[in-house]
């Protein structure tokens, strides 16, 4: 599953490594790009209305600190916003993974160092997660991590 799929071209890669690929966007704008690639998506806001359980999970939140006079109040802002510490829909998704990860499953999740790589560490421990960060790059004015997630035993 990829969330926050955009224009789908991370689902069309692995839609050819995978069995079955599902993707998901609130924007309906994305929606309709991914689907003119052929990627089977579904309009929601994270895990809204998926009751699926999945090996693996893909998400490139959006992580920017943002203040609301920088929000423009069109549908970019679900693309880049996160909120005024750059956690808020990161947060939203670390609290309802668990439940969505099939028995060893894992998600990968990208951040920035705008975002805090350690309290970003942390509301998954608290949501009941292990976090490895497994890659990081440095790009532009951030430092973007990869962090792997998975349910503690």
């Amino acid at each position: 599953m990829e969330i926050g799929c955009g224009s789908g071209f991370i689902s069309q890669e692995l839609a050819r490594r995978v069995r079955c690929l599902i993707a998901t966007d609130i924007n309906p704008h994305a929606v309709l790009s991914a689907r003119a690639r052929g990627i089977e998506v579904i309009r929601a806001d994270l895990f809204r209305g998926i009751k699926g359980k999945f090996d693996l999970i893909l998400f490139n939140s959006p992580y920017l600190p943002t203040q609301p006079e920088e929000r423009t109040g069109q549908w970019i802002d679900y693309a880049l916003d996160g909120g005024e510490n750059g956690r808020q829909t990161v947060d939203r998704f670390l609290k309802d993974l668990p439940g969505h990860l099939q028995p060893k499953g894992r998600a990968l999740l990208l951040i920035s160092s705008l975002t805090g790589l350690t309290e970003v560490q942390e509301a998954a421990v608290a949501a009941g997660l292990t976090a490895k960060m497994v890659a990081g790059e440095r790009s532009f004015f951030e430092q973007l991590y990869v962090l792997r997630l998975e349910v503690a035993h």
